[in-house]
């Protein structure tokens, strides 16, 4: 019966190596669908350089976003990075070939350089595109007394 038992453990330890070497298929990715009616987001561009400004004068920046696509194109928001810029976009849906420019002030109110994001979420990605204004406030002269 200890040789029947024994003998019976090594068939199925045996039967376990062998069924674990053998390879498994890799799940397959799945397969997304592409409409090639999709609006498509395209900027004039991404930066904007203010260069040299005076503290306390505010300064703007337009971005110009274009649907190169056959959809109507959505902003679905446009974010910065801070307080101190101001956005104005349009909220009305851009036609095929139509364009629209988002707007960001810069306050300038405190000397130094710069650099302010703009986040815009559109249906034409799931990714956001960064835009960017840059540049250096210069500190007011103080008059002498």
């Amino acid at each position: 019966m200890k040789k029947l038992f024994l003998f019976l453990l090594v068939i199925a330890f045996a039967y376990t190596q062998v069924n674990a070497q053998t390879a498994t298929k890799p799940a397959e990715p799945e397969k997304t669908v592409v409409n090639p009616n999709a609006p498509k987001a395209k900027f004039d561009k991404i930066v904007s350089d203010f260069g040299e400004i005076p503290q306390g004068t505010p300064k703007s920046a337009e971005f110009k976003l274009t649907n190169e696509g056959k959809e109507p194109l959505l902003i679905q928001s446009a974010k910065a990075s801070c307080g101190c810029t101001n956005l104005q976009y349009s909220q009305e849906p851009i036609l095929a070939g139509k364009s629209t420019n988002i707007s960001a002030t810069y306050n300038a109110a405190a000397a130094g350089a710069f650099t302010k994001t703009i986040t815009v979420t559109t249906n034409a990605d799931a990714t956001p595109i960064v835009l960017q204004i840059k540049g250096t406030v210069i500190a007011k002269k103080e008059d002498p007394k």
